[in-house]
This record gives C-alpha cells, structure tokens and sequence, in this order.
C-alpha cells in the first residue's frame, strides 16, 4: 500500500489541498476549489 502525500497549493487566496498518491496520480480536492464561489456550503457547487 502506497503513501498518500498531502500538499496545499494557494490560487487567489484560498488553499487547495493536492494528494500525492505514488508520483503517478494526483488530486485535487473540488471542494477546496468550490469554495472560491461559496465558501458557505461549496456542496451546491459541486452538486450543480
């Protein structure tokens, strides 16, 4: 099993996490990024 790398990337002012899983594969959390439209509830964002 792989270790799983957490990083964080700032754009525009909000922090975006970034999981490193084996150099091959990264992700990015869309949550982080629907904040910058609703940082209330990002969920409508990303449900839409």
């Amino acid at each position: 099993m792989s270790k799983i790398k957490k990083d964080t990337i700032k754009a525009k002012g909000f922090s975006i996490e970034v999981y490193t899983e084996d150099f091959q594969n990264d992700y990015i959390s869309l949550t982080d990024i629907a904040k910058y439209k609703n940082d209330d509830d990002p969920r409508f964002v990303i449900q839409n």
